[in-house]
């Protein structure tokens, strides 16, 4: 195993200052590469093999710094929190004490931390062997949340093709966690958009849903997915369901993993490309995955803004697909819904596996 660190690029802050962003690469015995930037503790690149033995990027991401920093970056292979998803209201309570957080979310709710999430900021990094591990010291107070976080993730690839991410997390006060990573995957190459998107097949270990309202909230109810568009405990082709969401555009949907891998890690879901026989698994210890198409990216048929990723590659609606382990949304108002709330002297951890293989 190979890891390496150097210079992904360089931004002013708002004070002036001229900030390096370091990078580190990882390269397996069998070619895979993956890196990672310290800005949003953030994957910009995955590259595997097909079944010909063609290698492909299959995350979408950017080129420089102007990307990752352009207000149109959705999140692109980002650390996401400190509460992944939606909160309701952007408000939640911890006994009878009420926070009330800041509201980017159709100026009501909130929606991946914030205006100014760990996506946002630059964290402190370092190797240690074949391992990185990245650090955040969220403060008390920042964009609402009670209590000094400090978040580390640790990074490693192995040689059996396994990308493992590590979150854990303390805090000095009762506080709201829930971290995720955000990266958006095409197996057929970052940049073959939603043609080949459509070709994926998709398994997610999941009996139930979380019900939502009109702007994606959880409402406190699960839904059983048997016999609705929402099952896909038996492998769907992507492009015969996708376009079959009541009231959506695509996925855009927590599901509820099945009971009996909430402790160590267990299977979350599969993804197959058939064309070039690329394969990703997820296995995690978390209890919900949201699963995301790419719903709000542009839409190519009509005109607007457009997203221009790496290589200069123009990135639409429908390009990729996310499936971002972590709690259910909205956790922290709902009593029936796992465990939210950190104490001081609880850990928060979060371990997610990334699997790559080739299906002939």
């Amino acid at each position: 195993m190979i890891v390496t660190e150097d210079i992904f690029d360089n931004f002013k802050d708002s004070e002036g200052q001229i900030i390096p962003i370091k990078r580190y690469t990882w390269r397996n015995c069998n070619g895979i590469t993956v890196q990672v930037i310290a800005y949003g503790s953030t994957i910009t690149s995955i590259q595997i093999p097909d079944k010909n033995g063609v290698f492909g990027d299959i995350v979408m991401g950017f080129d420089d710094m102007a990307g990752y920093r352009n207000s149109l970056n959705p999140y692109f292979g980002a650390t996401v929190g400190r509460v992944a998803n939606r909160v309701g209201y952007a408000r939640f309570f911890i006994g009878d004490q009420q926070y009330q957080i800041s509201a980017n979310y159709n100026n009501t709710h909130q929606l991946h931390g914030g205006f100014k999430g760990f996506d946002k900021v630059v964290w402190e990094s370092f190797k240690n062997g074949d391992e990185v591990v990245m650090s955040y010291d969220s403060k008390d107070l920042e964009e609402g949340y009670p209590g000094n976080v400090l978040v580390n993730v640790t990074y490693c690839l192995t040689d059996d093709n396994e990308f493992i991410i590590d979150f854990k997390a303390t805090t000095t006060k009762p506080t709201f966690i829930n971290l995720t990573n955000h990266s958006y995957f095409n197996l057929a190459g970052h940049d073959k958009g939603a043609v080949e998107l459509y070709k994926h097949v998709i398994n997610i270990n999941a009996d139930k849903t979380t019900d939502v309202d009109q702007d994606s909230i959880p409402t406190g109810k699960l839904l059983n997915v048997a016999g609705t568009i929402f099952d896909l405990q038996i492998p769907k082709i992507l492009g015969d369901v996708i376009h079959k969401i009541p009231g959506y555009s695509g996925y855009d949907h927590n599901f509820c993993i099945n009971k009996g891998v909430k402790q160590e890690e267990g299977f979350i879901a599969r993804v197959c490309h058939p064309p070039s026989g690329r394969t990703l698994e997820i296995y995690s210890n978390q209890p919900g995955v949201q699963f995301y198409t790419s719903n709000f990216l542009p839409d190519q048929s009509k005109p607007g803004d457009v997203i221009t990723g790496k290589g200069s590659a123009n990135y639409y609606k429908h390009g990729a697909l996310c499936l971002e382990t972590q709690n259910y949304p909205d956790a922290a108002n709902h009593n029936n819904f796992p465990k939210s709330i950190y104490n001081p002297g609880d850990t928060y951890h979060h371990r997610i596996v990334y699997k790559f293989y080739i299906t002939t």
